[in-house]
């Protein structure tokens, strides 16, 4: 009998057995038109219906207002990493950035290409946590402030929205917890994020905006990165990802019928207590070195072996582990150590194989 998978990948992540079956069943033939999900013309009717279907669910799910738009758009994160500024930074100058791992780092960096970033926080060799509010530095006269709701490679997840002056709209990176937890749209100018995470397959990136941020865009600003003219073109100025749009619609199909984004966020504050309890309860034998208020609920990260790891037992955990199933275990080349991602398709089961793992391995291993 082969050995069930579970796939703890940080992205191109799992995606819902049930989506791929239904995605599997249109991808010869979509509906009745005789051709391929993949083939078919983003200026057919057909590809209308279903685009319009999928911004749908999205403002469902997200309670989003009338006052926003909704994009499809390419270029994943870092594409928006340069979008941001040059739609947005022309209207002082001037942007605040709050650096809370690699993600928001590489952020800041491609935004000071085209205005003045204010690190509202001091550079740290470590990224181990969301630093106290008290030591944020901000300019009250910023065109936006920028952060990273969920950092996948150190494992720092923000659990409120950051609190910024008056009138600087709210910028958030949220490619690895959309549609995780319910969310205040209103309280935001701009949402975005890769769907190749947790709502569906590399190649579409989802943004959200707020109507009076459109039409500041840089002069340079390449024409399918300025959101005035994707808005204006429905998100069909050239031709977009087609495929990854619809599955990112039958993702949150599924995320409807399970239960929708609160049901999402109960299930990952059970699946990530389950794993943090086994590291929290070891002795040390694993470690985690983020403060545990802004530890994240989609990517664990945590080292093993006495002393804060050892490259020799990661390396025979990840191996035994891969020989069960429990597989991309591995954590980022830049940090190292393990890290399972437990976005919304990773199940219960899986989450609890994992632990069962874990569990059996310090036991095996602990002397």
């Amino acid at each position: 009998m082969a050995q069930p998978i579970s796939y703890f990948s940080p992205g191109p992540a799992k995606i819902p057995d049930v989506v791929l079956e239904r995605v599997q069943e249109q991808l010869v033939q979509y509906g009745t038109t005789g051709v391929s999900l993949m083939e078919l013309s983003h200026r057919s009717k057909e590809f209308a219906v279903f685009l319009n279907a999928t911004e749908a669910i999205i403002r469902e799910l997200m309670c989003i207002p009338d006052n926003y738009k909704v994009l499809f758009m390419q270029g994943g994160g870092c594409g928006q990493f340069a979008a941001v500024p040059l739609n947005l930074i022309s209207r002082t100058g001037k942007a605040d950035y709050i650096v809370t791992g690699s993600w928001s780092s590489k952020a800041a960096q491609e935004a000071a290409k085209y205005g003045k970033v204010n690190q509202v926080v001091p550079k740290r060799e470590r990224y181990t946590g969301v630093p106290d509010r008290s030591s944020w530095t901000l300019d009250p006269d910023a065109s936006y402030f920028y952060y990273c709701a969920n950092e996948t490679i150190e494992g720092v997840e923000f659990h409120s929205v950051p609190e910024v002056p008056e009138g600087v709209p709210l910028v958030c990176d949220m490619s690895s917890n959309y549609f995780s937890k319910p969310v205040d749209v209103s309280k935001f100018g701009l949402i975005y994020g890769g769907a190749q995470k947790n709502i569906g397959c590399a190649g579409v990136t989802l943004v959200i905006i707020r109507d009076d941020l459109l039409g500041n865009s840089q002069p340079i600003c390449p024409t399918i990165f300025d959101y005035t003219i994707m808005a204006k073109n429905k998100s069909i100025y050239n031709t977009p990802p087609s495929f990854a749009i619809h599955v990112l619609g039958e993702v949150l199909i599924w995320v409807k019928e399970e239960g929708g984004v609160a049901e999402m966020e109960k299930r990952a504050l059970q699946k990530s207590k389950l794993i943090y309890s086994i590291v929290d309860e070891s002795r040390g034998f694993y470690s985690n070195s983020i403060d545990p208020i802004n530890r994240s609920r989609m990517n664990v990260v945590f080292r093993v072996g006495m002393g804060g790891g050892s490259e020799e037992l990661e390396k025979k955990f990840l191996d035994e582990a891969a020989q069960l199933g429990l597989l991309s275990l591995k954590g980022h080349r830049s940090v190292g150590g393990i890290r399972a991602s437990l976005y919304n398709a990773i199940t219960k089961a899986d989450t609890q194989r994992l632990a069962d793992f874990m569990t059996k391995f310090l036991k095996e291993n602990k002397n």
